[in-house]
C-alpha cells in the first residue's frame, strides 16, 4: 500500500478551531502524514467582527512550495485546501500542481471552497468566478456546503433532489467527487441533536 500524505493548504487562526487548526491534528491522529501550509495567520476567524494578523501573497505561497519541491518534499498524494483568503493564492496553488504530479502523478486535489455560509459570502464576489472557472475543472473531490454548492454550481437546493442536480453540475464540469458538506431542505424534517 502506498502511504498517504496530505499536504493541507489553509487558513491558521491563534484562537479557535478552524481552517488547519481543525484539520491537521484529525488527520495526523488517523496515521496520515500532514504538511501543513497556513495561508494566513490572524488572531480569530473573521466572524468574531475584528481580527488582526497577516496573508500570505500568491508568490510566497508558490516560493513554499517550490522549495519543498527542489527539496524532494512534495510528495504528497492528497491537497487539501480550504480559505485561501485571495485569487492569487488559489492560483499559485494551481500553478503548483504540475510540481506535484511530478513527484505523484497520482495525487488528488480535494478542495474545500470557504466561499461563505447561508446565503452570504465571506470573501469578494469575483473568487467565486475564480473557484468555479478555474479551481473546479483541476479539482478531484469538491467539499462545499450547500450555500456554496448554489454558487458554484448555479441550481437553488431545496430538496435533496436539488443537491443532485448541483452535484452533477459539478460532476460535468470534472470533479469526480462531490460532497456537499451541510445542508437544510424544505422536503425533510429538522432532526434534533441528541
Amino acid at each position: 500500500m502506498v502511504a498517504r500524505r496530505v499536504l493541507s493548504i489553509q487558513s491558521h487562526v491563534v484562537h479557535g478551531c478552524v481552517g488547519n487548526r481543525a484539520a491537521a491534528l484529525p488527520l495526523q491522529l488517523l496515521g496520515i502524514e500532514t504538511d501543513v501550509l497556513n495561508t494566513l495567520q490572524y488572531s480569530n476567524h473573521a466572524g468574531y467582527g475584528s481580527f488582526a494578523g497577516e496573508k500570505l501573497t500568491g508568490d510566497q505561497l508558490y516560493a513554499l512550495l517550490d522549495g519543498m519541491h527542489r527539496n524532494g518534499l512534495l510528495a504528497a498524494s492528497h491537497v487539501l485546501t480550504g480559505y485561501m483568503g485571495s485569487a492569487e493564492t488559489i492560483r499559485a496553488v494551481l500553478r503548483a500542481l504540475p510540481l506535484l504530479r511530478s513527484a505523484r502523478p497520482d495525487v488528488q486535489f480535494w478542495c474545500d471552497p470557504v466561499l461563505g455560509d447561508n446565503g452570504r459570502l465571506y470573501v469578494p464576489p469575483a473568487l467565486v468566478d475564480v473557484y468555479r472557472d478555474e479551481v473546479v475543472p483541476h479539482a478531484y473531490a469538491l467539499l462545499p456546503n450547500q450555500f456554496e454548492a448554489e454558487v458554484l454550481s448555479g441550481v437553488t437546493i431545496c430538496t435533496a433532489a436539488d443537491a443532485r442536480r448541483a452535484c452533477g453540475v459539478l460532476h460535468r464540469r470534472g470533479v469526480e467527487l462531490v460532497v456537499i458538506t451541510s445542508a437544510e431542505f424544505a422536503d425533510t424534517p429538522a432532526v434534533p441533536a441528541a
